[in-house]
C-alpha cells in the first residue's frame, strides 16, 4: 500500500510539471528558486501577429528543465520576448559573491528562417533594491544573424578566453543602462561553469565597479522571427555563492526543488495596457551592429523588466511590461541577411569550464 501511495505521489508529481505551461503575455511558472517567464514583451512588434508558450517540464534536486515554442512573423529586426528561467535570491555585492556557477544543455529545433540568440541575461545596480545600471549578457547562440549591442559596430576585444570559451566582447548604451555582451565566437549547445568570472574579467579590463550589487540571474533566449521553433532546456541551474558559507537565497525561499509543489501565475490587463501604451522601440538610424554582414540588432531584454524585483526574498511578484529607452539612444535595427542559412546549430559539444567548484 505504502509502495502503491509513493507511485500515485510521484505520478501526480510529474503530471503537475508538465503541465506547466503558459501561453499567457506575462505567465510564469514557479519552481523551488526558480521562476520560468513567458514574458512576451515585445509582441507588439510582431506586424503579422504570432504565439509563444513557456512551460517547466520537470524537477529535480536544484535543477529544471524547460521550454519554450514560439512563431513570431513581421517586424523582423525588433526582439519580440525573452522566455526565461530566473534564479531567485537576494541581492548581493559582487564584492561578496565567490562563485556564480551554472549549467544548462539546450537544442533549438526550427526549420526555415529563424533570427533569434540563447543567452544569460544578469543585471547589476550600486544599490540592492536600485535601478538596472549594468547588463551581462552572455551569449551561448546567436541563430540567424543576430547581434548584440553596440556603440561602435564592432567588439571592443576578441577572443577573449572565459570558462574553456573564446568570446567576442561588445558594448553600448541602451537608455542609462551599459551593456556588456560576450558572443560565443562558435555556437553552443551548453555552457558549465562560473559566471563570476565574467564579472573578474570587466573589473580587469573596463575597470567595472565590483562594489556593485548583483540583482539578476537569467537565462533564456530573444526571438526576432521565425516559424515553429522550440527551444528545449534538458537541464538548467544557477546559484549565487557568497563568502558567508552558502548561497544567497531569498530569506523566504521553499524547501529544494525536489520537494517544492510547481505552481504557476499567469498576469494580464494592467501589464499588457502598459505595454500597448508604450510601444515599440524606434530604432536609431545612425547607429551600428556587430558584424556589419551577418548581424542584426534590435532591442534585447534589457529594455524590458524581465522578471519582477525578487529583492527580500519575494517570489510573488508581477512581471513587468517593456519599458521603452529614448530612441536616440537604440542600438541599430536592420534588416536580416537575405541569403538562407543552415537551419540547424552547429554539433558543438557543451561549452565547458576547466574547473569548477560547486558549495552544497
Amino acid at each position: 500500500m505504502k509502495v502503491l501511495l509513493s507511485v500515485a505521489v510521484i505520478a501526480a508529481t510529474l503530471s503537475a510539471a508538465s503541465a506547466a505551461k503558459t501561453c499567457d503575455q506575462w505567465g510564469q511558472t514557479k519552481s523551488g528558486d526558480y521562476i520560468i517567464y513567458n514574458n512576451l514583451w515585445g509582441s507588439s512588434a510582431a506586424t503579422e501577429g504570432g504565439k509563444q508558450c513557456t512551460g517547466l517540464d520537470s524537477a529535480s534536486g536544484d535543477t529544471v528543465a524547460w521550454q519554450t515554442t514560439w512563431t513570431w512573423n513581421g517586424g523582423n529586426t525588433s526582439v519580440k520576448s525573452y522566455a526565461n528561467a530566473a534564479l531567485t535570491f537576494d541581492a548581493v555585492p559582487l564584492t561578496e559573491v565567490t562563485s556564480v556557477p551554472s549549467l544548462i544543455e539546450f537544442e533549438v529545433k526550427y526549420s526555415g528562417t529563424v533570427v533569434a540568440n540563447v543567452a544569460y541575461d544578469l543585471f547589476t545596480s550600486s544599490k540592492p533594491d536600485g535601478e538596472k545600471e549594468f547588463e551581462i549578457m552572455i551569449w551561448l547562440a546567436a541563430i540567424g544573424g543576430a547581434g548584440p549591442i553596440s556603440s561602435t559596430g564592432k567588439p571592443i576585444d576578441e577572443g577573449v578566453a572565459i570558462e574553456g570559451t573564446d568570446w567576442n566582447v561588445f558594448s553600448g548604451p541602451n537608455g542609462e543602462m551599459m551593456v556588456y555582451s560576450f558572443v560565443a565566437s562558435t555556437p553552443g549547445k551548453g555552457f558549465d561553469g562560473d559566471l563570476l568570472a565574467f564579472f573578474t574579467y570587466l573589473e580587469k579590463s573596463q575597470k567595472f565597479d565590483m562594489s556593485q550589487y548583483l540583482i539578476k540571474v537569467e537565462c533564456g533566449t530573444e526571438p526576432f522571427v521565425g516559424t515553429d521553433v522550440t527551444l528545449k532546456v534538458s537541464k538548467y541551474s544557477a546559484a549565487v555563492e557568497t563568502g558567508k558559507g552558502g548561497s544567497s537565497a531569498p530569506a523566504a525561499a521553499g524547501s529544494s526543488l525536489g520537494d517544492s509543489p510547481v505552481s504557476q501565475e499567469e498576469e494580464t490587463g494592467a501589464s499588457s495596457e502598459k505595454e500597448v501604451e508604450e510601444g515599440t522601440p524606434v530604432p536609431d538610424d545612425n547607429a551600428t551592429k556587430g558584424s556589419p554582414e551577418e548581424e542584426v540588432t534590435g532591442p534585447g531584454p534589457e529594455e524590458e523588466e524581465e522578471t519582477p524585483d525578487l529583492g527580500g526574498g519575494s517570489t510573488t511578484g508581477e512581471e513587468e511590461p517593456a519599458e521603452t529607452p529614448d530612441p536616440a539612444l537604440s542600438p541599430a535595427v536592420e534588416t536580416p541577411p537575405a541569403s538562407s542559412e543552415d537551419p540547424s546549430l552547429p554539433d558543438t559539444p557543451i561549452l565547458k569550464t576547466k574547473c569548477i567548484v560547486r558549495r552544497d
